[in-house]
């Protein structure tokens, strides 16, 4: 079981970002350029969103407080967010507004890459559901508000579309 919870908590995301890439690889030419300028807008987004969280909420990893090896090795720093579900749950966010089903799915398993590092014992699950919120609303700013804006420009016609 612990190899699972290890596997779950480090690698899971890596496999969440091949499947995002393999739909990306599948889509048409159009949406492929706008599922990579989304990415490129909505990533750092959230990334600086979350770190801004992390100033203003400070949750000590459970490891820390309760004084027990983790399953995997971590430094003991703020758990809150968590980096692994926040990329995951960004990259199944994305593909999210282009295929809905398929971000359900990767979301699903972003969730259990949360799950997982809970288990392991580097982080509660505020820090996995403040990671899943940060890239629900980021990623949905950015694509509601700033893809629309960037599409219209005179530069992304010019040499994107």
């Amino acid at each position: 079981m612990d190899k699972l919870i290890i596997f779950g908590a480090q690698s899971l995301i890596w496999v969440i970002v091949f499947l995002a890439g393999i739909y990306f690889a599948w889509q048409p030419k159009k949406q492929q350029k706008e599922m990579l300028v989304l990415a490129m807008l909505a990533l750092p987004i959230v990334y600086v969103a979350a770190k801004i969280g992390s100033f203003l909420y400070f949750d000590p990893q459970p490891f820390v407080v309760d004084n027990f090896v983790p399953l995997i090795a971590h430094t003991e720093d703020n758990g809150f967010p968590s980096d692994h579900t926040l990329l995951s749950a960004s990259a199944a966010m994305i593909v999210f507004f282009f295929k809905r089903r398929v971000g359900i799915a990767l979301l699903t398993l972003a969730f259990l890459v949360g799950f997982f590092r809970v288990l392991a014992g580097v982080h509660h699950a505020v820090d996995i559901f403040g990671s899943v919120g940060f890239a629900i609303i980021f990623v949905w700013l950015a694509r509601k508000y700033l893809l629309p804006a960037i599409l219209q420009t005179k530069i992304y016609k010019r040499y994107l579309s």
